[in-house]
């Protein structure tokens, strides 16, 4: 297959995934997994979780970010932008035409049944991904008391970069004494500095639009809960925003598919109209690009050195166990009554079964059934 034909093989998938994928991180990544790593081969399960692993330590949105690596992996830089661009692009336009709306109405639309539906839904997927993972990055027993410490740590509500640094450390510590190994000058990876300039890209109207969200982009870790706080700070104690317009920005981003990093189309265009929607969503979205374009080359170099290898496999297992603390969060918030019951336990049929359903049909009928039993 050629370059062109491998641009257009991510576009569509990606362009597909960027529909779909409602609920969050932990679910477009077990989506992911399952398109690229299960259904079409672009790269081992060991690989795709050490860009798992690595891509949890930067910031931005992770999920996004994984879309960006896989597109590298499979046909190189362009890769990166399109794959990144595609699962983008359905998420700006919904949120865009959704702003327009709010603008024109005041209020936004109902589709609460649906957004019920679709949660249990998800936690089948996240599952299947959670299992397939966790087999491919239990390598000893030792990593095994590593992903058992960072869940119990998880679930009592220590920041997830934490848990993640303090596993990678702990566990090249141990086995780096383990082997005895000397660290020798291959073991550093060379780290580099960018410097853009994109104040030419956009008028001089949008220019602090683009420069606000630009920043969030830069520094955000975390979920939405953590992307509210950051926005609260930057646009309502301003007076740019008022905190019920920026609760209901951030509604808008939860309950479209693909990122929740989308509100800032939201909420650029509630500021500064059209060109204000495309300056924020240029703004935030365009460190995880560069970050990613950095981090990608590296990530191999890693795996080859035995010292930071070591903080790799420690790093992999914690993002799994992340992924079921967060399995389980949702499951109490989610699992609150029968219907709700019987939507995951259709999910986990249709996910586990015999013959598997692709993980597309698992959202519509999650999301159907949640619009159908909100009648009772």
């Amino acid at each position: 297959m050629n370059k062109k034909s491998r641009l257009i093989e991510i576009a569509k998938v990606f362009f597909k995934l960027g529909c779909f994928a409602f609920g969050g991180p932990a679910a477009h990544i077990a989506m992911m997994e399952n398109e690229v790593v299960h259904k079409r081969n672009w790269m081992d399960r060991q690989h795709f979780l050490d860009l798992m692993g690595a891509t949890n330590l930067i910031p931005g949105p992770n999920s996004t970010e994984m879309t960006m690596h896989c597109g590298h992996e499979r046909a190189g830089i362009a890769g990166l932008f399109v794959a990144g661009a595609c699962f983008i692009f359905p998420a700006v336009v919904i949120t865009g035409i959704l702003a327009w709306f709010y603008t024109m109405y005041g209020q936004l639309p109902e589709v609460a049944p649906f957004i019920f539906g679709i949660k249990p839904a998800v936690l089948a997927i996240i599952a299947s991904a959670i299992l397939k993972l966790g087999k491919k990055a239990l390598k000893s027993w030792e990593i095994g008391i590593i992903g058992a410490l960072v869940l119990i740590i998880s679930l009592c509500g220590v920041n997830e970069i934490v848990a993640l640094l303090s596993a990678g450390v702990l566990g090249t510590l141990y086995f780096y004494s383990k082997s005895k190994l000397l660290v020798t000058s291959k073991s550093v990876v060379p780290f580099f500095l960018f410097k853009i300039s994109a104040a030419s890209l956009i008028k001089l109207s949008t220019l602090n639009v683009f420069w606000t969200f630009l920043k969030v982009g830069a520094i955000l870790y975390g979920s939405g809960y953590v992307l509210f706080a950051y926005l609260d700070a930057e646009l309502v104690t301003k007076g740019w925003l008022t905190r019920p317009e920026l609760i209901d920005a951030i509604a808008v981003g939860q309950f479209t598919p693909g990122p929740v990093l989308s509100t800032a189309t939201f909420i650029g265009y509630q500021l500064a109209g059209f060109w204000g929607a495309i300056a924020a969503t240029i703004g935030i979205f365009l460190p995880s690009f560069l970050f990613v374009l950095l981090l990608n080359p590296l990530i191999p170099k890693m795996r080859k050195s035995k010292v930071l290898s070591y903080f790799l496999d420690s790093v992999n297992i914690a993002s799994v166990a992340i992924m079921l603390s967060v399995l389980y969060v949702m499951s109490i918030d989610t699992l609150t009554d029968w219907k709700s019951g019987l939507i995951v336990l259709i999910g986990v049929v249709m996910t586990f079964g015999v013959k598997k359903v692709n993980v597309m049909w698992v959202v519509l009928v999650g999301a159907v059934l949640g619009y159908l039993l909100s009648y009772f």
